[in-house]
């Protein structure tokens, strides 16, 4: 079946998938007229959050861990929370309390222990009271989990911030990595830029080695099963990991050679780091992600910038504009989504038939191409010849651009003609010359970086989250295959020839693809099964046929799709949890792409989006399915359950009328005639 052929009920095809059974409104013909309905009630809702501007950005809520360190943060800087927000932010995190008196990392999950000792801190230096119920129960499970001993190593450094433990705990990191060569196992340039951008400023904190006095009724020395004062080294050998192992005796022998490390060295080290901090701290902050711009901030205090040094100014800016306040409760977001939030949502009323001569349209991508990034950012070390041209996350980070949104805004914009424009034609070219220079050797695309893969950095004690690195991705890497199929390439262009041999590899066993950046395989498979259709695989090979039958098996009996944040610790539950909006619209675009519009499955998860949309156009979504580190830290983007069901409507609808969609219709037969140097 070539791509953009409509499948056909009943139709023989090697390796048809068998309709479901027992789902709901499997099989059931969707009125038109209903359709139509709901395609408009969220096409409307999407169109009315639009900024006059041209962008959307919705709130991207994390754990309580954000706005804990917050709390502390202000703490730290001794600025005073306002009475109301105190309480607002306080309701916020004592409303997250799970019953057994902990935290967890994410909706409806289970008490951590380290989410739940920042809470339990910043609700105490707030003024609740420890004899309070929530803060007993809390403190009782914090106790049965191990105690405060036992969190995780950015925790530990908090602790240490304010006293409550010796900075000997924390595992060594020395000022002078910042003057480490680039040939020496550990450089900041081998580890992904929300690492880089974090440790920077904390090198600083770890030589200065601040103590933020606390009160005794602030402080959380109960939570600990043995005196705080009598910990050493939290860090100890891991049986049956050698690798880890290995990094142990190097951890002890640096703290012990710390303190006879030559000064000029030492100063020289903290001006680099400095500096390093400076030049990227721009108008969203250092590397516009909250820990890094918070640690910044702190990091120049320390060194003694007053309060009105204008980079100090400007960092407590940017972190207070990550405040969200609805009246009652208020949370900080871990950093804004514009470029995110925008490009999704232009492709997904493009689907949903507004033309591309529509103001919201071509309001949208004025602003985008407002947004290109030109500034030769750290990623230049990996491809010194590179002319910039992606798009970041934010609204303002131009020293990271990211292969995962630079794709999605060009497919947008070319899915509304904006090859046919010449005036843009030479924006076009850098954005996409860009991507093709940022593959990896693997064939795929990591987010921000080229070839950040020594996962052996995993393995040093700071790295106990498990996420030091930015490696090639089935996700990112199917968005930029993606990209490249728009514009007329196929299987025998060498960058996608690469490409495609990386999925095979990374394909799992049951036929689906991991998501990294999205909750998870039903994501990740999305995103391979859009990118194959775009290049013109045949939809029939085995190993399509093979995700399409775990899409449709993977279909809960309501008609929707959902999958567990579990998923990351044990891939036997992959595409396994209760149905959202969101991910069902995932499972829908990747049976879709894969040629499966009419199959029942398909139908069944229209029907779900259908009926469980609110009145006002969009879905209720608590479940956090975006992913910001596998196992350790997850996003609920507030837009998603609006613009992706959005599309999945719209793509439903083309493609039972019309045979093709927004992107077919733009998608080019043959290679664009964009001059691309990264080919050369």
């Amino acid at each position: 079946m070539q791509t953009g052929e409509k499948s056909k009920i009943g139709e023989s095809h090697p390796g048809r998938i068998a309709p479901s059974k027992g789902v709901r409104g499997s099989g059931t013909p969707i009125p038109r007229e209903t359709l139509e309905k709901s395609l408009a009630a969220a096409r409307d809702a999407l169109l009315r959050l639009q900024d006059p501007k041209g962008f959307w950005v919705f709130h991207l809520e994390a754990d309580t861990t954000i706005p804990s360190e917050y709390i502390l943060m202000q703490r730290f800087l001794n600025r005073p929370l306002a009475p109301e927000l105190k309480e607002r932010l306080a309701n916020y995190l004592r409303l997250r309390q799970l019953p057994d008196g902990g935290w967890p990392s994410y909706e409806e999950g289970i008490s951590e222990l380290s989410a739940s000792v920042k809470a339990y801190f910043a609700l105490k230096m707030i003024g609740d009271s420890p004899s309070a119920p929530h803060m007993t129960r809390a403190r009782e499970r914090i106790l049965g989990m191990g105690g405060a001993a036992r969190v995780n190593v950015f925790t530990r450094i908090a602790l240490a911030i304010f006293g409550q433990i010796p900075w000997r705990t924390a595992p060594a990191m020395p000022i002078q990595v910042m003057l480490f060569p680039r040939w020496f196992f550990f450089h900041l340039n081998k580890v992904s830029y929300w690492s880089r951008t974090v440790i920077a400023p904390l090198l600083i904190l770890y030589a200065k080695r601040p103590v933020c006095r606390l009160k005794p009724e602030e402080g959380v020395q109960e939570l600990f099963l043995e005196p705080p004062s009598k910990l050493r080294n939290l860090d100890g050998f891991v049986p049956g990991n050698i690798r880890k192992n290995l990094f142990i005796p190097i951890d002890r022998f640096l703290k012990w050679t710390g303190p006879i490390v030559n000064q000029a060295l030492r100063r020289k080290a903290i001006e680099r780091a400095e500096r390093f901090i400076i030049e990227r701290m721009g108008e969203g902050g250092l590397g516009a992600i909250f820990p890094a711009m918070v640690n910044a901030v702190l990091a120049l205090k320390v060194l003694g910038y007053p309060d009105n040094d204008p980079h100090v100014v400007r960092g407590i800016k940017a972190v207070d504009e990550l405040m969200v306040d609805d009246g009652h409760e208020c949370f900080v977001q871990p950093c804004n989504s514009p470029i995110w939030d925008s490009g999704l949502s232009l492709s997904a009323i493009q689907e949903a038939g507004l033309p591309p001569d529509h103001p919201s349209v071509t309001t949208a991508i004025d602003w985008l191409f407002d947004q290109q990034v030109f500034v030769r950012g750290d990623w230049a070390d990996q491809a010194p010849k590179l002319e910039p041209g992606g798009w970041a996350f934010q609204f303002e980070n131009d020293f990271y651009p990211d292969v995962d949104d630079t794709p999605k805004v060009l497919i947008a914009m070319i899915s509304a003609g904006i090859l046919k424009k010449d005036a843009y034609r030479e924006r076009i070219a850098r954005a996409v010359n860009w991507v093709i220079g940022m593959q990896s050797s693997d064939g795929g695309w990591g987010a921000f970086d080229i070839d950040n893969n020594r996962t052996y950095l995993n393995n040093i004690p700071f790295a106990d989250h498990g996420a030091l690195l930015d490696p090639s991705t089935s996700d990112v890497t199917g968005r930029c295959v993606e990209l490249l199929g728009m514009l007329g390439y196929r299987g025998d262009f060498p960058p996608v020839a690469r490409a495609i041999r990386f999925l095979k590899k990374e394909q799992e066993t049951f036929g689906g693809w991991f998501g990294r950046w999205g909750v998870n395989y039903i994501y990740g498979t999305w995103s391979v099964l859009s990118a194959l259709r775009n290049v013109g695989e045949d939809l029939q090979q085995p190993y399509i046929r093979k995700a399409v039958q775990w899409l449709v098996s993977r279909q809960n009996s309501d008609g929707g799709w959902g999958e567990t944040r579990m998923t990351y610790f044990d891939r036997s539950l992959a595409g396994q949890g209760p149905s959202t909006a969101s991910q069902t619209a995932w499972a829908l675009l990747g049976l879709m792409a894969a040629g499966e519009a009419e199959h029942p499955a398909v139908q069944a998860g229209i029907h779900f989006l259908i009926e469980t949309q609110n009145e006002s156009g969009g879905w209720n979504e608590k479940a956090f399915t975006g992913t910001g580190f596998p196992r350790v830290f997850y996003l609920r983007y507030h837009g998603y359950s609006l613009y992706f069901p959005l599309w999945a409507l719209g793509m439903y609808r083309e493609l039972t009328t019309r045979n093709k969609t927004r992107q077919d219709e733009m998608r080019l037969s043959r290679p664009t005639n964009l001059t691309l140097p990264a080919l050369k």
